[in-house]
């Protein structure tokens, strides 16, 4: 029970997160592209490599990686907004930016991953 209620703390900051660092990107920009999800999911997935390998480094404990891990970095990053934005872009008959989204994000979102768990090597 312990566990549960430390992740679910952590997703708390981590949805509120979500939303402030998505509308701000959101906000300086003028286009309709989902520039606020992307920059949450890539930040998210640098975050969590970063996090992951401190955890495989013995740098954190299990416990605060389970806060920060599953429950903030859960919280945070939005898979389901993803998809939903890339269906309304594909509807709108905006097809290139669709795969345009879907393309960057899978690669700068691999990207940060791999940099947050060089971080923890340097």
């Amino acid at each position: 029970m312990k566990e549960l209620l430390l992740v679910c703390i952590g997703s708390f900051f981590g949805g509120g997160a979500r939303y402030l660092v998505g509308k701000a990107v959101q906000s300086w920009v003028a286009v309709s592209f989902p520039w606020g999800t992307m920059a949450v999911n890539i930040t998210g997935c640098f975050l969590i490599g970063l996090l992951s390998g401190l955890s495989l480094g013995g740098q954190i404990s299990p416990t605060t990686k389970q806060v920060l891990v599953t429950g903030f970095c859960g919280g945070f990053t939005t898979f389901s907004t993803f998809m939903n934005e890339n269906l309304l872009l594909g509807r709108d008959g905006a097809i290139l930016s669709a795969v345009l989204y879907t393309l960057l994000s899978l690669a700068f979102g691999l990207i940060a991953v791999i940099i947050g768990y060089q971080i923890v090597k340097l």
